[in-house]
């Protein structure tokens, strides 16, 4: 069963946003779920700071062994910062997705957009669980 925080907010695209405690900023993976289907990732493919996104834009790619597969935005808005230890050991994101395991830091357009995103138990029911 998949770790799903309730202090968190998911994309159905399995995103999640982690916001920090400046509240325009927020952290952005994949979730635990999403790790688990990928299985043992490879590669990770990030944008670099300053790259600008709408909502549902892809960002990036995640590759695994089994698959690759797109990233994308939960909400619009600018990256901030990239998570450069991914780029070393890309399996932080299996090890630990909430934590070390985040992408990128996204200056969110418009906060109240964080609102619209999945609740940990709507996203529960999206994933079956």
């Amino acid at each position: 069963m998949a770790n799903i925080p309730s202090d968190l907010r998911y994309s159905e695209d399995h995103e999640y946003v982690k916001r920090s405690a400046d509240g325009s900023i927020v952290h952005i993976g994949i979730t635990d779920y999403a790790q688990g289907e990928l299985g043992d990732v490879v590669y990770i493919d990030l944008p670099k700071v300053g790259a600008t996104f709408g909502r549902r834009d892809v960002f990036g790619t995640i590759e695994a062994v089994k698959a690759v597969s797109e990233l994308y935005a939960p909400v619009a808005g600018t990256v901030t910062e990239v998570n450069a230890a991914l780029e070393g050991d890309p399996a932080l994101v299996n090890r630990d997705p909430y934590g070390a395991g985040w992408m990128i830091k996204l200056r969110v357009k418009t906060p109240a957009d964080i609102d619209q995103l999945l609740t940990s138990e709507a996203y529960k029911k999206h994933i079956g669980q």
